[in-house]
């Protein structure tokens, strides 16, 4: 579905494949090792834009007509942050993949606070890197919070057309965070395999396979939509961490239908669990975006007189 990273530089060579037994060879090449990343992506970059056009496609009429109307432009700006994890500019790629996903193993099951250097300072007392455990929940919380000042901007001045552009790159930049929480395998270590009792790896590859998955097999926009409805949330902080949570309890059942074939050769069971976890990562766009609009009707200013 997307630009993963490995799939960008086999389009440049045009050598990525175009048929279902040539993208199994991929799959193969992943779990072998032979194309290395610094962190699987979630979803492929097509795959972001469809569960943003399924989130779009639920918005409430409360929210302005010019955001409703932006779907092929969130859709696309919400593939960005994997585009910033270019190999070539690598101080931004350093800092940029831990915004992607949260290792919950390395927090000890500790509270984890709402700001992002309490956060970091945890992680110091318990011996781990912020660069390794992963910042995703902060991520989302603070370009949640970006959004929200966009629309109180827009809101104090709708005349003002840099207000609405501003409003669209940031929702579609939150998308692609909220979305990487729905998939169970951003929240663990076991990101794309695990140790057996002796030490080998078993089931590499199966990130990639769960990543493709929507767009290798056809999961739509529409299909993904159906039921979506915005709701409020009166704390958003607690809000991210119960999607992450929910979602690091789904990493036991990824494992389990890899270890069936399932994804390989889709089942029924496979295909509505990748439906689930597609409408889970949309109805968490929504509600992010929603309540940013909400919130914002009474966010003051940043400061007397701000423009």
């Amino acid at each position: 579905m997307s630009h993963h990273p490995t799939k960008c530089r086999l389009s440049a060579l045009g050598i990525w494949p175009q048929t279902s037994s040539s993208l199994a060879l991929v799959y193969l090449a992943f779990s072998l090792g032979l194309f290395s990343d610094q962190r699987a992506y979630s979803w492929w970059i097509k795959g972001h834009g469809i569960l943003t056009q399924a989130a779009v496609s639920a918005l409430p009429e409360d929210v302005p007509m010019f955001f409703r109307a932006a779907a092929k432009e969130l859709a696309y700006l919400a593939g960005d942050p994997d585009r910033w994890k270019n190999p070539e500019t690598p101080a931004l790629r350093t800092s940029e993949s831990p915004e992607h996903y949260i290792d919950l193993e390395d927090y000890n099951n500790q509270p984890l606070p709402a700001n992002r250097y309490e956060a970091i300072a945890l992680l110091q007392r318990l011996k781990r890197r912020p660069e390794r455990a992963g910042l995703l929940p902060w991520a989302i919380q603070e370009h949640y919070e970006r959004l929200t000042c966009a629309f109180a901007d827009l809101r104090r001045q709708p005349e003002e057309a840099a207000n609405r552009t501003k409003c669209i790159v940031y929702a579609g930049i939150l998308a692609h965070y909220a979305q990487d929480a729905a998939m169970p395998l951003h929240t663990t270590r076991d990101y794309d395999g695990r140790r057996s009792p002796d030490g080998k790896w078993l089931q590499k590859g199966i990130h990639a396979k769960i990543d493709g998955f929507p767009e290798t097999h056809n999961i739509t926009a529409e299909e993904i939509a159906r039921h979506l409805q915005a709701k409020t949330q009166p704390d958003i902080w607690l809000y991210i961490m119960q999607v992450i949570q929910e979602s690091h309890k789904q990493v036991d059942r990824c494992y389990e239908l890899d270890a069936d074939g399932a994804f390989d050769k889709p089942t029924e069971d496979s295909r509505a669990f990748i439906l689930a976890r597609c409408r889970v990562a949309a109805q968490f766009t929504l509600d992010l975006w929603y309540n940013a609009w909400k919130r914002s009707e009474k966010l003051p200013p940043p400061f007397p007189g701000a423009p």
